[in-house]
C-alpha cells in the first residue's frame, strides 16, 4: 500500500472498495512500529482501539490519523501536554473535545497521539517528559514545534495527515521543517469547545497535511462551530473544497523578507525560498511587489504578545493545580515553563488588558494593508530547521528565558498573525543547501482562507512537492 497517498486518495480507495478501513489502519500501525523508534513522533499508541473501531461514514472513512497531545482530547486516552507531572500521574482525559468528535464523524481513525513540547511553548519538540522528536529529513534536526510529532509522522509516511494546532506558528513551523502543507485558519474558524481559551484568542486548530486538498477538505468539515463561541469568523462564501483548483484571478501580493521588528536578518536560504515563490507567483500571472504592513515592525506589539503568552502559561499552571489537587512547583515543569508562569503571574490585570487592547490596535493597522493587497508572502521561518538541542533551555542558562530569545527567529514571521487572527499557510516550496525543507508563508485577510487555498493549489500544481521523500520514509 503506497504510503505516499494523501488522505483524500486513501479515502477514495475505501469508497471504491479497493481497500478496507482495517487494512489502512493495519498498514499505518506497521509503519509507526517500524519508523517511530528512529523518530519518536508517536508517544501514545492507540492501536487496539483503532483496530476495534468502526469508522463513521464520513468523507475520510477509514483513514488513519494521529492527534497531537495538546488541547484536543479523546475520552479515556492519555493526555499529558508534554509534561512530566501528567505523565507520572498517568493522566487520562475523561471527556472529548468538539474537534475530536468532528474528526471521528469525518471517518478518521485515531491510531496514536504525538509528541509536543511542554505546554506547546517552543518551536521545537524536545520535552523532558518524552525526549526529542527527530526530523525525517535529517534526524539530527528538529521537526519544529509545537506540532513536531504530528509533522514528523506525516512526513515519514506513518500517516497521511495529522491533527495540529497553532498559537504562534505551531502548525506552520513544523510544516516548514518537514516539507508539508500547514494551514492556520482564521480565529474562531475551528472551535476549541468545550474548553476555555487559555491563550486569549491566539490559538487555532487544524492539521498538517501532504496536499492542499486535504487541508481544504478537513477545514470544510470542521468549520461550523457549536453554539456559544467567544469569537466568530467571517462566514465562508462556499465549500472550501471548491476553492482547490478555482481561478484566483490576478492578485496583488506583497513580498516581505525583512524580519519583523527589524530584529536581525533572515537566513539566505529562507529569503531565497520566498523570493523564488514570488517569481513563481508572477509566472502564474500575479503582481508581486516589495510591500508589507508597517505595523508588523512595532516593537511594543512583539512585547505585548509575550505578555499574552506568559499569561496563558500561568493560566495553565493554575488550571492543572486545580485539576490535580495540589500546587504545581518548579520541580514539576521545565525551567522555561516555570519562568514564563512566574512572568504571567507577575503581570497585573491592567497590563494584560493593555496587551489585548494594544494588540487590537496594531491588528487593525496590520489589517488595513489588505485593503490594497490580496496576500502577503514571507518566509515561514527566519532560520532553517534547527539542530536538536539548540533552542530549549539548558542547564547552563543563567536565565531560562534565554530559550525564548533563541526560539524567536523561528516564530518571528508567524506569531503576528495569531495576534491578528488572520489565516496563513506554509507551503513546502523551498530547500536549503543542506537539503532540508524550507517553507514559505502566505497570509490573507481575516476570513479569506478561500484565497489562500486557491493560490496554494495553483502553486502546488506549478511547483509540485508530492513526490519528495525524506531520508526516513515508509517503504510500503
Amino acid at each position: 500500500m503506497d504510503p505516499h497517498r494523501d488522505a483524500t486518495a486513501q479515502a477514495e480507495l475505501v469508497a471504491a472498495g479497493e481497500v478496507s478501513p482495517r487494512e489502512l489502519v493495519e498498514a499505518s500501525i506497521e509503519r509507526i512500529e517500524a519508523l517511530n523508534p528512529d523518530l519518536n513522533a508517536v508517544i501514545h499508541p492507540l492501536f487496539d482501539k483503532a483496530l476495534a473501531s468502526e469508522p463513521a461514514d464520513g468523507p475520510f472513512r477509514g483513514v488513519p490519523i494521529v492527534i497531537k497531545d495538546l488541547v484536543i482530547r479523546t475520552a479515556g486516552d492519555p493526555y499529558h501536554e508534554g509534561t512530566r507531572f501528567l505523565r507520572d500521574l498517568g493522566w487520562r482525559s475523561d471527556d472529548e473535545t468538539w474537534l475530536a468528535g468532528r474528526l471521528r464523524e469525518a471517518g478518521f481513525v485515531f491510531v496514536g497521539k504525538t509528541n509536543t513540547p511542554e505546554f506547546g511553548i517552543l518551536p521545537t519538540t524536545e520535552p523532558v517528559a518524552y525526549g526529542p522528536t527527530r526530523n525525517p529529513w535529517n534526524t539530527d534536526h528538529s521537526p519544529g514545534g509545537s506540532s513536531g510529532g504530528s509533522a514528523a509522522a506525516v512526513a515519514a509516511g506513518m500517516v497521511s495527515i495529522a491533527h495540529a494546532n497553532d498559537g504562534g506558528g505551531s502548525i506552520r513551523i513544523p510544516a516548514s521543517c518537514c516539507g508539508l502543507v500547514g494551514l492556520k485558519p482564521s480565529r474562531a474558524r475551528v472551535s476549541l469547545a468545550p474548553i476555555g481559551d487559555f491563550v486569549s484568542g491566539l490559538g487555532s486548530e487544524l492539521v498538517v497535511a501532504r496536499s492542499v486538498r486535504d487541508a481544504a477538505a478537513v477545514l470544510e468539515w470542521v468549520s461550523d462551530p457549536p453554539a456559544g463561541e467567544p469569537y466568530h469568523a467571517l462566514p465562508r462564501a462556499r465549500d472550501y473544497n471548491e476553492e482547490v483548483g478555482a481561478d484566483p484571478g490576478r492578485l496583488r501580493i506583497g513580498l516581505m523578507t525583512s524580519v519583523p521588528g527589524e530584529d536581525g536578518e533572515a537566513h539566505p536560504d529562507c529569503v531565497a525560498a520566498a523570493v523564488a515563490a514570488g517569481l513563481a507567483l508572477e509566472e502564474l500571472g500575479h503582481s508581486v511587489e516589495s510591500s508589507y504592513p508597517a505595523a508588523l515592525d512595532d516593537a511594543n506589539y512583539i512585547q505585548f504578545f509575550l505578555v499574552r503568552w506568559s499569561a496563558g502559561v500561568a493560566a495553565l499552571v493554575d488550571f492543572w493545580t486545580m485539576r490535580i489537587g495540589r500546587p504545581l512547583t518548579a520541580d514539576d515543569v521545565e525551567p522555561l515553563t516555570w519562568a514564563l508562569s512566574e512572568k504571567g503571574h507577575a503581570h497585573s490585570a491592567p497590563e494584560y488588558l493593555m496587551a489585548i487592547g494594544y494588540s487590537q490596535l496594531v491588528g487593525r493597522a496590520v489589517a488595513s494593508w489588505w485593503e490594497d493587497h490580496d496576500l502577503l508572502l514571507t518566509p515561514t521561518m527566519a532560520l532553517p530547521p534547527a539542530r536538536l538541542g539548540s533552542i530549549g533551555s539548558g542547564a547552563d542558562d543563567a536565565d531560562p528565558m534565554a530559550a525564548i530569545e533563541r526560539a524567536t527567529p523561528y516564530a518571528v514571521y508567524t506569531a503576528g498573525f495569531n495576534a491578528t487572527g488572520q489565516p496563513a499557510i506554509s507551503l513546502p516550496l523551498g530547500e536549503g543547501e543542506d537539503g532540508l525543507p524550507i517553507g514559505v508563508q502566505l497570509v490573507a485577510a481575516s476570513g479569506r482562507e478561500d484565497v489562500l487555498l486557491r493560490v496554494a493549489a495553483q502553486l502546488e500544481q506549478s511547483r509540485p512537492w508530492a513526490e519528495r521523500r525524506p531520508l526516513v520514509f515508509a517503504a510500503a
